[in-house]
């Protein structure tokens, strides 16, 4: 599947036949603790590593999250198909334009 640089906390989702399924994530991305602004770059490199029209899932730790990930999706096109808030964590799921 995708593949981003070393340092980054990545995971590909377990897919039980070895097919994606349509609004399966393709690539999870954890950027908890990273501090700004490596979460936006870390983001912008694993997405680059998708086709157009995979889901990129990013959990992240500081609340800046809340408007760095929105104005990021509006600048590249890269949709924002879900996001919510757990306790501390961040979840945003983007869709590669």
């Amino acid at each position: 599947m995708s593949t981003v640089p070393s340092d980054q906390t990545v995971s590909d989702p377990p897919a039980a036949d070895g097919a994606e399924t349509p609004g399966a994530i393709a690539l999870r991305l954890d950027t908890r603790g990273l501090a700004c602004p490596m979460p936006i770059v870390k983001t912008t490199q694993a997405i680059a590593t998708l086709a157009s029209g995979q889901l990129l899932e990013v959990l992240a730790y500081h609340a800046k999250s809340l408007t760095d990930f929105p104005a990021w999706s509006r600048t590249t096109g890269h949709a924002i198909v879900e996001s919510s808030v757990e306790g501390d964590v961040y979840r945003f799921v983007f869709r590669r334009k």
